[in-house]
């Protein structure tokens, strides 16, 4: 019998190659290609034992009715889900070292254990450590089933079962390996083949199956991107560990809403939810200060006031400093630009800095006025009102267009005492005003009326 030939497998987009070389042709990565056994040719049934014929059926059926939710009493996880947890679903929860991913598993493992069997399976940490973390959260009454394992086999024969647990939590997929490849734990396919026969085992047996997931130097889900593709729910689990909040945020999900967030704050007990975070990422604001503007947000289905903060000094580099903490650097480029070139306001002699405070990152395009108006701000040195918040898009030859749920960015506004409102000019700005309440809606069309408004004296 002639041998195999051996296949090179790259471990960041999973191309393979009949050769090893120093860079990806696929992604680009250099030595990131490692050698891997060859796969185990299919099965010679296929070529002449006929399958099994499938059955069809139509979209309505009983099924058709909403899918029972399974509430884990953290109201920002739950948001974040789409109102709770689907039996049989798959989520992959990401994010950097240190966040507070298996924080937030352990408080969640800790509440649905009152309700549901629980097994919490972690390949990273023995079951002391665990223990440990779960003391320093008080939570070391509650009735969780612990592990320390990574082999796969040995964790399916424990899952399949008749009565297999409703949630399990595997910490983490990347510790996780099948003995039947020839491959290190957290290759591109051992990655692929434990996720997918835990996922199918999930699917069998009807139980919520936590996966969570290392993440590169570029902040996304180490291995293969079809890891991504085949859960059902992708949470990124965000913040900076020098701020006290932590942001999750669904990337995908079958069962809700993508874009949407839950925010945290970390605390000597653990995580705990933010219900009102507007009011807390402005708690630290002072007033009358040049370059600090409160953008009026909207994250999945949740308006948010954050503050954005901006410096612009002389810089004595030839090529000056473009600083970007929370937002696109890319946008604040070309609002630079649009600003340079539509209204005259020269600022590429300038260092430029820009902060959201707070450590959330914003991803909407309607953060460019209120880039622009921190900006403009900061270069003439004119103070925004204190009581003002700016939303709107920017275009390429200056103008402002509107933006999604306006109404409901001023509602937020209005409810934490705002009074004025820096809008897009619409032509339904009547019913604008109407929604905003006792907000006065400043509607403005193009960046050069954003000039006129901080001259000094207006």
């Amino acid at each position: 019998m002639s041998k195999s030939a051996p296949r090179y497998v790259c471990q960041e987009c999973g191309a393979v190659t009949a050769r090893w070389a120093g860079k990806c042709e696929a992604c680009g990565a250099w030595n990131s290609i490692s050698e891997e056994a060859p796969r185990e040719s299919a099965p010679k049934g296929l070529g002449g034992k006929p399958g099994k014929k499938i059955e069809f059926v139509g979209l309505e059926g009983a099924t058709t009715a909403d899918l029972p939710r399974l509430m884990t009493r953290i109201g920002e996880l739950d948001r974040v889900c789409g109102g709770g947890l689907v039996a049989g679903s798959a989520l992959l929860v990401g994010g950097d070292p240190g966040i507070g991913k298996s924080t937030l598993l352990t408080q969640a493992t800790a509440a649905l254990s009152t309700q549901v069997p629980v097994v919490y399976i972690s390949g990273e940490e023995a079951v002391d450590q665990v223990r440990l973390r779960a003391r320093r959260l008080g939570l070391a009454t509650a009735p969780v089933q612990l592990a320390s394992a990574t082999n796969l086999r040995d964790i399916i024969q424990t899952l399949d079962v008749a009565d297999a647990p409703k949630v399990v939590v595997i910490d983490s997929i990347q510790t996780m390996y099948a003995d039947n490849v020839e491959a290190a734990p957290g290759t591109v396919s051992q990655v692929r083949i434990c996720a997918h026969e835990l996922i199918r085992l999930a699917k069998r047996r009807g139980f919520v199956l936590f996966l969570v997931g290392h993440v590169t130097k570029e902040g996304t889900i180490a291995g293969p991107r079809v890891l991504e593709h085949m859960v059902d729910t992708v949470l990124y689990f965000e913040g900076d560990r020098g701020h006290q909040f932590r942001i999750l945020r669904a990337v995908k999900n079958r069962f809700g809403a993508t874009d949407e967030i839950g925010v945290f704050e970390m605390t000597d007990g653990g995580l705990t939810e933010v219900l009102n975070p507007s009011a807390l990422f402005l708690a630290e604001r002072r007033g009358n200060v040049s370059g600090s503007c409160v953008y009026a947000g909207v994250e999945g289905t949740r308006p948010m006031l954050v503050e954005i903060q901006a410096l612009v000094a002389p810089s004595t580099l030839s090529s000056p400093r473009r600083a970007v903490v929370g937002w696109d650097s890319n946008r604040l480029s070309m609002v630079l630009a649009v600003l340079d070139a539509r209204c005259g306001l020269a600022l590429s002699g300038n260092d430029v800095y820009l902060n959201v405070a707070g450590g959330l990152r914003i991803t909407e395009p309607a953060a460019d006025l209120a880039v622009a108006a921190a900006l403009v701000s900061s270069a003439t040195d004119v103070p925004v009102p204190a009581d003002m918040v700016v939303f709107g898009e920017i275009g390429l030859s200056g103008e402002v267009r509107a933006v999604a749920q306006g109404d409901a960015r001023l509602k937020e506004a209005a409810k934490l005492g705002f009074a004025q409102g820096l809008v897009p000019a619409s032509p339904r700005k009547g019913k604008a005003q109407a929604a905003g309440g006792p907000l006065a809606i400043r509607p403005i069309g193009h960046l050069q009326d954003l000039l006129g408004l901080f001259r000094p004296g207006q």
